[in-house]
């Protein structure tokens, strides 16, 4: 899971449409290490994938969902295509794909996505991208 407070700017950054995510209590400008509002927990993640399948129009045989640890056995079940991304066991063993690869582009191959198609897509604004995410 993520928090709001950082995963809003990089979905405002990237134009996304839905995001979910737990949000930290701040008090007189001060983290307090609490939550507030809904808790995206591993029950939250697959509700929030059927949600936004609703609110987009889309069946769930048509998502795609992708996470690394048992807290997301819920989503990728939900999903139409479960991906597992440098998982831990549990999840690999549910998962409709496993992806042992550091970088997150290698799912867009999975669906068909040419690296050519990537590419184009980086170039409309020259920003590149691809960052690695090492295994753990």
């Amino acid at each position: 899971g993520g928090f709001r407070q950082g995963v809003e700017p990089l979905a405002h950054e990237l134009m996304l449409d839905f995001v979910a995510a737990n949000e930290l209590e701040i008090v007189d400008g001060k983290l307090t290490g609490r939550l507030v509002g809904t808790i995206i927990d591993r029950a939250g993640k697959a509700k929030a994938l059927r949600d936004f399948a609703h609110q987009a129009g889309v069946p769930l045989q048509q998502t795609v969902a992708v996470g690394d640890g048992a807290n997301d056995i819920d989503m990728l079940a939900t999903a139409g295509l479960g991906v597992a991304f440098n998982a831990k066991p549990a999840l690999r063993e549910i998962a409709d794909a496993s992806l042992s690869y550091p970088y997150l582009d290698t799912v867009l191959f999975l669906l068909g996505i040419t690296r050519g198609e990537i590419e184009a897509a980086d170039a409309v604004d020259g920003v590149l991208r691809r960052v690695e995410i090492p295994p753990e």
